[in-house]
């Protein structure tokens, strides 16, 4: 594996302050700086600890330690995790683990919060010795990433992408909630698929997936300081990131080759999230409650009206003329007016910027009234049919 090595800059006159003041100051040839929320994970930590020491290139050879490293936020703790991630530490010391703990109270006693100073601390200390390209990689502490995830993570960023976004796998079991889940999945899979074949990303091509969570999701220092950061929210802070990301046009790749396994359990450490999810999906089993989604029908439309938008959007940016004629049509199939369409189209240069806003005056108006959600089952079955 090729490395990249950072430019040297002192840290000497870095002034270094929260939870991680006190540890040593990044290796001169660090790469990539992966965060690990903590908080009462005694039975997962030494699992999720082993998978990310051992972390080999596409041969099955070691990477070495000094070109990643590891940080742990113990928050709020009131089981061994702390004491357990230390020890882990002493055990294996020329891995590059790097543990704090930190007691937060009120309002900021959350994973957003949490996520944050980790992610913010990976960017400044690869910052510090002038690696703007240098990568902020996360996962969950109940979670055991891939072996080759950080080698995987690298591949995709070295081709000229942003941010990547891991495909976060759940091992097998026989709760009622599981076959909803596995519908969710699939659905969401197929309509990944749909939208590759109408609106096709050069940086993103198929095979890809749908998944941009905190379990495993990475991101350039240079990027992150673009988008402004992960966005102070109590939860769902990944959904908020990734929809940062695509404001400014950020290239994410959604790579199926970057993956990570995950806990199923349903009594999860936030408010809003996966194992609520999963909860709720149970719920509706034992009520008997169908799922539904967005209608295939609405998402071809939508696809096939982002792909003329983007189009448009692309043609104004070079010639600052709009194209009245396309913009009428757009317009009309998204049931928005051709003023506001086209203001969007002057004042954002992101188009990212410009089709969140499209994408919330579809919630406002028509849209959801002319294409009502369906069953997933149908669906998934339209979308079948649509991609084979």
């Amino acid at each position: 594996m090729k490395e990249v090595i950072a430019v040297r800059t002192t840290t000497d006159n870095i002034k270094k302050s929260g939870p991680f003041k006190n540890i040593e100051a990044p290796d001169a040839s660090l790469l990539v700086s992966v965060i690990v929320p903590m908080r009462n994970e005694a039975r997962h930590i030494r699992k999720t600890l082993d998978a990310l020491r051992c972390q080999t290139d596409q041969e099955g050879v070691l990477i070495p330690y000094r070109m990643y490293e590891v940080l742990v936020l113990a928050n709020n703790c009131t089981d061994r995790s702390f004491e357990i991630a230390l020890n882990y530490k002493k055990k294996y010391p020329s891995f590059r683990l790097h543990v704090a703990n930190i007691s937060l109270a009120g309002n900021k006693a959350n994973i957003g919060t949490v996520r944050k100073i980790l992610m913010d601390e990976a960017c400044q200390r690869l910052t510090t010795i002038g690696n703007l390209k240098g990568i902020i990689a996360s996962t969950d502490s109940d979670s055991q990433v891939d072996s080759k995830w950080v080698y995987q993570i690298i591949q995709e960023i070295a081709k000229g992408c942003d941010a990547v976004g891991g495909r976060i796998l759940t091992k097998s079991n026989r709760d009622m909630a599981r076959l909803y889940h596995l519908r969710d999945v699939t659905y969401r899979i197929l309509a990944s698929k749909m939208e590759s074949l109408i609106d096709p990303i050069v940086h993103d091509p198929w095979p890809r997936h749908f998944q941009y969570f905190g379990a495993s999701l990475a991101v350039t220092c240079q990027t992150y300081k673009k988008c402004g950061g992960l966005p102070q929210v109590p939860y769902l802070e990944d959904m908020a990131f990734y929809n940062s990301l695509l404001k400014v046009d950020a290239r994410v790749r959604m790579s199926p080759e970057v993956k990570v396994m995950t806990s199923t359990r349903m009594n999860g450490k936030v408010e809003i999230g996966f194992s609520e999810q999963l909860r709720e999906w149970r719920k509706k089993k034992i009520k008997n409650i169908p799922q539904y989604v967005e209608s295939a029908d609405s998402l071809m439309n939508k696809f096939v009206n982002r792909q003329m938008l983007r189009n448009c959007w692309k043609q104004y940016q070079e010639t600052k003329t709009l194209d009245a004629e396309c913009i009428k049509l757009i317009a009309k199939n998204l049931f928005i007016t051709q003023s506001f369409l086209g203001k969007q189209m002057i004042d954002n240069t992101y188009f990212g910027t410009l089709w969140q806003k499209v994408e919330k005056k579809l919630e406002d108006r028509d849209w959801y009234r002319h294409w009502p959600h369906e069953p997933i089952t149908e669906a998934i079955e339209k979308l079948k049919q649509f991609i084979y």
